[in-house]
Order: structure tokens, then C-alpha cells, then sequence
């Protein structure tokens, strides 16, 4: 039997594949032209486009019909034309073909990117170009692009805003801290906020945040973390440092990051001696109610001397400013001289609250007006100062004065003058008081017959036109003729 060789040259592959292209026919070719590519093309040995060989269903057939005679360079953009040229060359020398992107432009100005290979077609020295259209790739590769300036953007954007927040941490007076909530330690602090626990930073990250305070004020602490976790707020609370044994002031806030919570706490220090008090958001809308009243407040120390008032005393007082009236004693203006300033402090000071005082107001260009006072002691722990409420009286219900002093309507009236004036004119006024009470009883039993009156309260009928005339009921009840 005899063996036939296979034949291994590049010549014998060459006229071997030369021969099975050969075989195909026209229907095959263009199956085997759209497998490969979107666009073929012949191009002439100068440069032209001679015949469109197959053009893709997805590609403008109106953008292709003018470029037959045309050369390829000619119906492609500027930056794309060396590379033509550079193809074509290579072509013709028969090196390896490249695929090279190529871009047309329409006729609305937007540009179609193709990608070709060259293919020299047999020795009449004309040229194959297939290309593949790239227009669902740019649009990717646009989008990619579009999102990697986003994300340079949004980098550049945290950067700076990174920067900015390390800057306002280091620069800020204030100590400020950031805490793990599920930790309770300290994830990030500022300057300050070591310069006020007189530790180094470093050794302030991550420690406890609670253990920097007294005993007593740590079980505070977590209760503000508490209620910051349970409501989303916590009223500002004073505490003592355990470093420095100094009262500061705890601010704090709730926030989420990264799907971690933290506590963003400020700490304010209080001066030593400050008379400063914390109050919660709650109480500072009260204190700013009080500011408005229109009854006169004021506030003084154990001095006497006015810390703050309000605008409705200024105005009694006939003053322009807070600043007028803060750090003068309130006698100034307040009490009669001598008398009711000493005995309503006192009240204050034994009792706690005093209600219903009634004194004089006096204006600073000399006006005077009856006032009546409540007033109340700081609680025990605060820094002593005294809060007074000012009402102005009603004149019409007040008693005409006879002489130096009128006589007091009731025994409840005469009890405030206790400690005002001396115990025998306090049993003066009250026999007065009783005489007067008795008096007009009979008076009103009798339908005004004094002689009947006097009878009941054992008295003469001159005895009784006497007392009528001290206490002056004789203008009210005229005697009946013959009486």
C-alpha cells in the first residue's frame, strides 16, 4: 500500500485556503463578510471606495450610498485620515493586518466609530476593509467615563470636606468628641478636648468616655446616652472633669455614619466662681417667658444687689437698660427705706417664699407706686440668689388713709405688717380693728339707730358718736330724727 505525504509548507496552507475560499459561493461569502463585520468595503489601489461588499442592518445604509468614487480619507474625520493611510500601506506590503478605529461623521454632526482591517484582495492591487461598528462600545466607554469623573468628583468633594472637618476639630476651642455608641469609647477628639482633660490625644482615643468624670457624674453620662438613644436628644448637663476636678458643661448629639452610630459630644468649661446656670432647652423657653411678663421680675443675689430683671421692671423703674439696673441693690428702687426691704429678705431666707408683700415701687424720676411681692428662695445646691415677682395693686380696692395711716380693713391684711412695726401698734390696730368690726355690726343689726346700737355694744350714745367719728362712719349712717 503506498502512503501519500501531507504536505506542511506555508505555501501548500496558503494555496490550500485559497482553494476553500474559492469553493464558496456568493451566499456564503456574504454570510462569512457579516460573521466578520458590520461594514465591507473594496477600496481601490488610490485610495477610493469602490463597492459596498455588505453593510450591518444597524448601521445608516443613507450615510454609505454617496461614498462609492469617494476617497476613504475623504468621508472620515480629520484625526482618523493618518490612519487610514498608515493601513493601507501596511496592506499593500503584506504585513499581518491591525484593527484600527476609524470615525465618521453624519450628517447631524455626530460621529460613528468604526473599527477596521485592511485585506489586500488579490494582485489588481485593491484592498478588503471590514469593519465593526463601535458605537455601543463608545457609549459604554462614555458612561465609564462619565462615572469615574462622578467618583473623581465625589472624592475630591469628601477630601475637602475631610480636610475642612479636621480643620474646624483642631482649630475649635471648644472640646469636642466623637464616641461609639455601642462602645461608649472615644473613636476621635480634638485638641481642646485633651488641653481640658489634661491627657495626650492619642491616649484619649479610644479610652471610656464615661470614666473621664467624677463618680456620681459617670451614672449622668449614661443617662444622657441613654436618652439620646431612646429620644434623639438630652438636655446640656454640668459635670466635673476627674482630672481636674473643674465643672464643664456636656452638649451631645446623635448621628449615623457608615451604618454605625456615634455620639458627637462638646464639652464647655465653666469659669471657677461662675454663676452661671445650666438649664435645659425646656427651661431656657420658660426663662425666656418670664424676660417678657408683664408683671416686673427680678432676680438678686444675697446682697440685695439685682443680677437680672426683666423689661416690665425697667419700665416701672423708669429705666433704659438691663445694664442700668444689674448690680445695684434693689432698694433703690424697692420698699419703703429702712422697713420692708430687711423684713422681706429675711421672710425669705426663713421661710423660702414670701406672697402677697405689699410695698412701694419708686421710679427713677420720683414716681411711687403700691406694689405687692411674691417672692422665692434659690433651691438648696444652686448658687442662693432670690426671684421676685412685682404685681402692681388695685387702687380701688384699696382704703382711703385718715391721718398718717388709714386703718387695715381685715385682720388678714393687718398680719402682714408683722415684723414691719412693733408688736404694741400691731394689738393697737387690732382692738381698733375689732372696735370698728363690732360697731358697724350693731349699726347694721339695728338698721342705724345708734341709740339701739349703743345698747348692744353697752356703750353711751356719746361714747359710741366718739368711736363713729375716730373710725368715720358718722358720714355713712346719719341718726334718725329724735335718736
Amino acid at each position: 500500500m503506498t502512503l501519500r505525504s501531507v504536505s506542511t509548507q506555508p505555501k501548500d496552507r496558503e494555496a490550500s485556503r485559497a482553494g476553500l475560499l474559492g469553493q464558496l459561493g456568493a451566499g456564503d461569502s456574504a454570510l462569512l463578510l457579516s460573521a466578520a463585520a458590520d461594514l465591507a468595503l473594496v477600496i481601490n489601489s488610490d485610495g477610493t471606495v469602490g463597492e459596498r461588499l455588505y453593510t450591518g442592518p444597524d448601521l445608516p445604509a443613507e450615510l454609505f450610498a454617496a461614498w462609492p468614487g469617494k476617497a476613504w480619507t475623504d468621508v472620515s474625520t480629520i484625526e482618523s485620515r493618518p490612519k487610514i493611510e498608515q493601513m493601507l500601506q501596511e496592506a499593500s506590503m503584506g504585513l499581518p493586518p491591525r484593527w484600527r478605529q476609524i470615525n465618521h461623521q453624519r450628517a447631524d454632526g455626530a460621529d460613528i466609530p468604526m473599527r477596521y482591517c485592511v485585506l489586500k484582495a488579490g494582485s489588481s492591487g485593491q484592498f478588503v476593509a471590514l469593519g465593526r461598528d463601535m458605537r455601543s462600545t463608545a457609549a459604554i466607554q462614555q458612561k465609564l467615563l462619565a462615572a469615574e469623573q462622578s467618583i473623581e468628583q465625589e472624592y475630591a468633594r469628601l477630601r475637602h470636606a475631610e480636610t475642612r472637618y479636621r480643620l474646624l476639630m483642631q482649630v475649635s476651642s471648644e472640646a469636642i468628641l466623637v464616641v461609639d455608641a455601642r462602645t461608649g469609647r472615644i473613636a476621635e477628639a480634638n485638641s481642646a478636648a485633651a488641653n481640658l482633660v489634661n491627657k495626650p490625644l492619642k491616649r484619649l482615643t479610644g479610652a471610656q468616655f464615661s470614666t473621664m468624670f467624677d463618680g456620681a457624674d459617670a451614672a449622668r453620662v449614661e443617662e444622657v446616652m441613654t436618652a439620646l438613644r431612646a429620644t434623639g436628644r438630652a438636655d446640656e448637663v454640668a459635670l466635673t472633669l476627674e482630672e481636674r476636678q473643674q465643672q464643664a458643661v456636656l452638649s451631645a448629639t446623635i448621628f449615623r455614619q457608615e451604618n454605625a452610630t456615634y455620639y458627637l459630644m462638646r464639652l464647655q468649661p465653666m469659669t471657677t466662681g461662675a454663676s452661671g446656670i445650666v438649664v435645659s432647652k425646656g427651661q431656657a423657653a420658660l426663662v425666656n417667658a418670664v424676660r417678657d411678663l408683664p408683671e416686673a421680675f427680678v432676680v438678686t443675689d444675697t446682697d440685695h444687689k439685682i443680677l437680672s430683671a426683666n423689661a416690665a421692671f425697667l419700665d416701672n423703674a423708669q429705666l433704659g437698660s438691663e445694664e442700668q439696673a444689674r448690680g445695684e441693690p434693689i432698694e433703690r428702687w424697692l420698699g419703703r427705706v429702712g422697713v420692708d426691704i430687711s423684713v422681706l429678705f429675711n421672710s425669705l431666707a426663713e421661710n423660702g417664699s414670701v406672697r402677697q408683700f405689699q410695698t412701694v415701687l419708686r421710679g427713677q424720676f420720683g414716681t411711687v407706686e403700691d406694689v405687692e411681692i411674691s417672692g422665692v428662695a434659690s433651691p438648696t445646691g444652686a448658687p442662693t440668689c432670690f426671684g421676685f415677682s412685682i404685681r402692681r395693686m388695685n387702687r380701688r380696692s384699696q382704703e382711703p388713709e385718715t391721718g398718717s395711716r388709714g386703718l387695715l380693713r381685715s385682720v388678714d391684711e393687718m398680719t402682714k405688717l408683722v415684723g414691719k412695726v412693733p408688736l404694741k401698734d400691731l394689738v393697737r390696730e387690732a382692738t381698733d380693728i375689732i372696735e370698728r368690726l363690732c360697731i358697724e355690726a350693731a349699726l347694721q343689726l339695728s338698721e342705724n339707730n345708734r341709740a339701739n346700737a349703743a345698747d348692744m355694744l353697752g356703750l353711751s350714745r356719746q361714747s359710741l358718736y366718739v368711736k363713729l367719728h375716730r373710725f368715720g362712719i358718722e358720714d355713712k349712717s346719719e341718726p334718725p330724727d329724735g335718736a
